[in-house]
């Protein structure tokens, strides 16, 4: 049968050197060993980006509600939000525990891409 085994999450961003800096220093990626000029290969546990440098594109910040990319299902979601925080992490809402049974927090990127994360409660 066939089977999908590996995705990645393919991101335009305006400035590649402070969007790979952004993904490997405050959210903890490491660099994947993929050379391709103007894109950055990245990588932090099951997740996996290509983010692409567009600097001309329409930034994801002003796409308003559309600016969302992910929902990251996470383990130790308090530790993961205090993490982020330590390092400077774009966040936009502390840990809460939400009506449908999940404890969730959110965070941007510099170019306003959009990230979830969430835990059963």
């Amino acid at each position: 049968m066939p089977q999908i085994v590996n995705a990645r999450f393919v991101l335009a961003v305006r400035n590649l050197t402070i969007s790979t800096r952004y993904y490997i220093d405050v959210l903890g990626f490491i660099q994947d060993p993929i050379d391709a000029a103007g894109w950055s290969f990245l990588s932090r546990d099951c997740i996996r980006l290509m983010i692409g440098e567009c600097p001309d594109d329409r930034a994801a910040s002003e796409l308003a509600n559309h600016s969302y990319f992910a929902y990251w299902n996470v383990e130790g979601i308090d530790e993961l939000y205090r993490e982020f925080a330590a390092k400077g992490a774009l966040l936009l809402s502390p840990p809460a525990d939400k009506p449908w049974g999940l404890r969730e927090f959110g965070l941007t990127t510099p170019d306003g891409h959009r990230i979830t994360c969430g835990q059963e409660i």
